[in-house]
């Protein structure tokens, strides 16, 4: 890298780090005030003393559990659509099913989870639903994709 291009990157982010205050109107002077101090350590503390009082701690469980919930409906879901998917994708119903399952398979998987996440809770609301659906139909295009090559 040259001296120049090593001098224009920092002060490019710094421009832009001045630009984003600007446009935003923040106060950087509030940041460093006694107030905005004592607020982050405020902050900051809680992170040194967790809540482990049994109302917070069952909240806890019970986020974990619809979690993993979530992520066996998902796979289960997936693994279903992904087999009904992988017949034809293999080859087994003609070449005009191969080629429509082989093409939602890679439609399926071409779309992150997190787009699909935010597909499904525009569909579905917000909630483990949206979630699931995600989930399952990203890793159905993934298993389908698997189980037609093992097919083959």
């Amino acid at each position: 890298m040259s001296l120049l291009s090593r001098l224009l990157i920092p002060a490019g982010l710094v421009a832009a780090v001045v630009a984003a205050f600007a446009f935003l109107q923040l106060e950087s002077a509030a940041l460093l005030s006694r107030d905005g101090l004592a607020q982050m350590a405020a902050y900051a503390s809680g992170f040194m003393a967790p809540d482990l009082s049994p109302a917070h701690l069952q909240a806890i469980a019970h986020g974990t559990l619809e979690t993993l919930a979530m992520s066996a409906i998902g796979t289960l879901l997936a693994a279903l659509f992904g087999l009904l998917l992988a017949l034809p994708a293999a080859g087994r119903f003609g070449l005009l099913a191969q080629a429509a399952s082989r093409l939602l398979l890679n439609a399926l998987r071409a779309i992150p989870e997190l787009v699909w996440a935010a597909l499904m809770v525009l569909a579905a609301g917000l909630g483990p639903n949206a979630g699931t659906l995600a989930l399952a139909l990203h890793t159905a295009g993934v298993l389908g994709r698997l189980f037609a090559e093992a097919l083959e």
